[in-house]
């Protein structure tokens, strides 16, 4: 695995080029099948996994169970198709979705997929130094306001009133958020919480863990 010496040089997948104005988008060729995000399901408790209360009014899944899913991204072809696939849902036009992984992990590479897959033609770009950045898409016949954030720098937790962070979680619209452990005493419940881990071969692992109905739809 390359080295990561910068938040703001986030390695891709290897895979086909994003964006042309993208310096880390490499070639690669497809090494395996494109994976099907309705694979490879199993069943956690709620209490495996710590979670800080919401700020605004999310609900808990049903019952006590969280749904889990296991996926391998072998190239950023598959990446792209789990993006599309998550995009192609009404669900995600008001999801909160957290995305964990180390520097490099592709959490950034993966955003720029779903918001291309929601129709963003825009440049995409990473929210390391603004905290966040906002776009709009028109999917499912209705205009998205989509927020994509990144708390790797946020160190005072004033400027997320500041910033009115507070009304734009409790609004309508997709809000992503990577490096989520960063302002974790001030999110809300995501709905969907994805941890990506590279191995020596690039192959991206991925675990999706729904945490409400929104999230459970999300899986289906």
């Amino acid at each position: 695995m390359k080295t990561v010496v910068k938040p703001g040089a986030q390695a891709g997948f290897g895979g086909t080029e994003v964006d042309s104005s993208d310096s880390y988008a490499g070639k690669s060729k497809l090494i395996g099948p494109v994976p099907n995000i309705g694979h490879q399901t199993r069943t956690i408790h709620l209490n495996a996994i710590e979670r800080h209360p919401p700020i605004v009014g999310t609900e808990p899944a049903t019952g006590d169970v969280l749904s889990v899913r296991a996926l391998a991204w072998p190239t950023e072809d598959a990446t792209r198709a789990c993006a599309a696939q998550l995009a192609s849902h009404p669900a995600i036009g008001d999801a909160f979705i957290e995305l964990h992984g180390d520097l490099g992990a592709g959490k950034t590479t993966f955003v720029r997929h779903l918001l291309r897959a929601l129709g963003v033609a825009e440049r995409i770009k990473s929210p390391t130094y603004t905290v966040m950045e906002p776009h709009e898409a028109h999917a499912e016949g209705r205009d998205i306001a989509i927020y994509h954030f990144d708390f790797y720098r946020f160190t005072d937790p004033r400027e997320w009133e500041d910033a009115g962070f507070r009304d734009i979680f409790a609004g309508p619209g997709l809000k992503l958020a990577e490096w989520p452990e960063k302002a974790a005493d001030l999110l809300p419940q995501a709905d969907l919480v994805m941890r990506i881990e590279a191995d020596a071969d690039e192959t991206r692992h991925v675990t999706l863990h729904a945490q409400t109905p929104r999230g459970m739809d999300l899986l289906q």
